[in-house]
């Protein structure tokens, strides 16, 4: 079974990955970040979508945003089936790493809670990238279903646009919280190797999310469109 350094990695990936997700979700109310910035984009892009007579460009970007959500969605169930292989053959990594990694003597059971994890990441990962897919595709019948702003009271048209906007918010959320979760697997990754080293690229990868979010470049120049 895992020893005592192995349960605090595993409480302490946990509870990093977690805060995260709450701390970014509770921090994007208060202060300029790419969810916000994101938010703003997007609400200003269906104002702009009920002016139009043509928004045949409205759906193709829609298409393009479901086809990347796709892509990772896939990859995530050919993971999974990999990963489920390799269960069955867990007392031969053991052995593998072994004699890869000496100074980390690992037994089966070990290694077979080791994969579970990496199993359970990319489940959650993929029911969030077909949620997300599936918001985008309610998008779609908002923008088919958009009537002509033109005509519209000023304030029916920012009502519209806000509730449009959300539900492409919404898929955009889902999307991210997939996409955190792949991140988050290749510290989960470095478990196989050392324990220690878990704790550390855990870390690691909350602090490069954290710049992305709210000290990247991209940012600075979405704040300045």
């Amino acid at each position: 079974m895992l020893n005592i350094i192995d349960i605090v990695a595993l409480i302490w990936f946990s509870v990093l990955w977690g805060g995260y997700t709450l701390y970014a979700k509770r921090r994007a109310k208060v202060v300029s970040c790419l969810s916000f910035e994101m938010r703003r984009k997007r609400n200003h892009w269906m104002q702009q979508m009920l002016k139009r007579d043509n928004k045949m460009a409205d759906v193709g970007l829609i298409s393009t945003l479901e086809r990347n959500v796709t892509f990772f969605a896939s990859s995530c169930l050919l993971i999974l089936a990999g990963l489920l292989t390799v269960l069955t053959s867990s007392e031969r990594l053991s052995v593998m790493l072994s004699g890869l990694i000496p100074w980390s003597m690992q037994t089966e059971t070990q290694i077979q809670i080791k994969i579970l994890l990496l199993a359970f990441i990319y489940v959650f990962a993929f029911f969030q990238f077909t949620w997300s897919l599936r918001q985008y595709g309610f998008c779609g019948v908002l923008i088919g279903a958009a009537p002509d702003g033109r005509a519209m009271p000023a304030e029916e048209q920012e009502t519209y646009a806000n509730r449009a906007a959300k539900v492409i918010d919404q898929a955009g959320h889902s999307f991210n919280y997939g996409l955190r979760a792949v991140y988050f697997s290749l510290a989960a990754l470095t478990w196989f190797i050392d324990n220690i080293l878990f704790i550390a690229a855990t870390v690691v990868v909350l602090l490069v999310l954290k710049h992305r979010e709210f000290h990247s470049k991209v940012l600075k120049s979405l704040q300045q469109c």
